[in-house]
């Protein structure tokens, strides 16, 4: 594209980020973002036009502002969901690689053992729950269970559960990396056994339709706490260029920190367990929508928004060297 061109079609927008400044966080962050890809491509085409100057001025700006409002206290809760959390996901993108493998590995042992072993469902899941779920399905009503007891309680002892056991997980990492992957596998072998017991009595493609609701959220969850305590483990064993000490105060800050990060999506989880799951007859469509919505912001929060939120920081500083 002409370089007229290219300034005809953006000259508003610069314009207007220009003269219009706004302290809002993700409105700071969405012009950064636009700013330094239009830098990056009038960098590439235009290397030393005044718009290139322009934008690198422009761009500088922002950038100040961003790191001026992350700087304010009241802002500080807000920009780490936004910016930080985000950033650690992907420095530490191996590390969530090795507990979703590690997981997955460990369901597939448990699916493969409940196969070949009638009795590894009730060794797992315990023979009350067993015999529970196998009279529900008499009666018609297989996921019976999240029907018990009040909404309200079953959220908040869900929520406080399933946080607890995040927690665990995650520090289980400081004895060398083996204690979080203990509870990956822990998990894992639980979640393997019980879906093959669904699979077997005819009901897998209902029980993903219904506990998947709250399961996407959960078992994401619990992956990226298992991370959490690799990353704190393996600080204590490969402290790399850093001394030992400063290795694992660095690791266990990091980790605490995407500890403490999935907290929200833990609690939504607990939210869909206790008031939406238990709805069992709703319409396909509805749980379908609901599942693909949680899967997709685990992958878009995870994995697609760190990269852009980390290529946009790094365009701009190997614009500024």
């Amino acid at each position: 594209m002409r370089e007229p061109l290219f300034v005809k079609q953006n000259a508003q927008k610069w314009t207007s980020f220009e003269q219009e400044p706004t302290n809002d966080p993700d409105e700071l962050a969405d012009r950064f973002i636009q700013i330094t890809d239009d830098l990056a491509y009038a960098k590439t085409f235009y290397p030393k036009s005044k718009t290139t100057a322009y934008l690198n001025g422009l761009a500088a700006g922002l950038h100040q502002s961003i790191y001026k409002n992350k700087s304010e206290k009241s802002n500080r809760f807000l920009t780490f969901w936004k910016y930080e959390l985000p950033l650690l996901f992907k420095t530490y993108q191996k590390q969530l690689l090795y507990a979703f493998l590690f997981f997955m590995v460990f369901c597939f042992i448990g699916a493969l053992s409940a196969k070949y072993d009638e009795n590894f469902v009730r060794l797992i899941m315990g023979d009350q729950y067993v015999d529970m779920t196998n009279a529900n399905i008499m009666k018609g009503d297989p996921f019976g269970v999240y029907k018990n007891g009040s909404e309200t309680l079953m959220f908040f002892g869900i929520a406080v559960n399933n946080i607890y056991v995040s927690l665990i997980t995650f520090v289980s990492g400081i004895i060398f990396t083996v204690g979080s992957v203990y509870y990956l596998f822990r998990n894992g072998i639980m979640l393997g056994s019980f879906q093959y017991y669904f699979f077997s009595k005819g009901l897998g493609a209902k029980s993903i339709l219904v506990i998947w609701i709250h399961g996407t959220l959960e078992i994401s969850a619990i992956i990226i706490a298992g991370a959490a305590g690799i990353i704190l483990g393996n600080s204590l064993l490969f402290p790399k260029t850093y001394k030992r000490m400063v290795s694992l105060k660095r690791g266990a800050k990091d980790g605490m920190k995407v500890a403490i990060g999935i907290i929200p999506i833990l609690i939504v989880a607990a939210f869909f367990e206790g008031f939406v799951t238990r709805h069992t007859e709703m319409p396909i469509w509805l749980s379908i929508t609901i599942l693909a919505s949680s899967l997709l912001f685990i992958i878009w929060y995870v994995i697609i928004y760190p990269n852009k939120i980390y290529k946009a920081t790094q365009t701009y500083h190997a614009i500024q060297s």
